[in-house]
């Protein structure tokens, strides 16, 4: 079965980057779209990044310039850099991957900025 499984959250002061991983084993990695979510305490889930089979990338306004997201295929991998982290990044990260084959989740991983 199809398993996403996320990594790289903690907690980093303001203006430190992280950087999340998600590895992804039960599919065809390469023939997906892979998106960081983010689900901030009493807000809604909401798009980060994605990128598509073919590489393209877009962003949610508040992180251009700030995050980059990447992919592997030959490690069945997508990364989400994190630069200039602001406390409004503070959330729940999570991974996706969604093709015509299906919409598939990982388990979430916290991202604390505080000071």
């Amino acid at each position: 079965q199809v398993q996403l499984v996320e990594s790289g959250g903690g907690l980093v002061q303001p203006g430190g980057s992280l950087r999340l991983s998600c590895a992804a084993s039960g599919m065809i990695f390469s023939g997906y779209t892979m998106g960081w979510y983010r689900q901030a305490p009493g807000k809604l889930r909401e798009l980060v990044a994605r990128i598509t089979s073919g590489g393209s990338t877009n962003y949610v306004d508040s992180v251009k310039g700030r995050f980059t997201i990447s992919r592997d295929n030959a490690k069945n991998t997508v990364y989400l850099q994190m630069n200039s982290l602001k406390a409004e990044d503070t959330a729940v990260y999570y991974c996706n991957a969604r093709s015509f084959q299906g919409d598939y989740w990982g388990q979430g991983t916290q991202v604390a900025v505080s000071s």
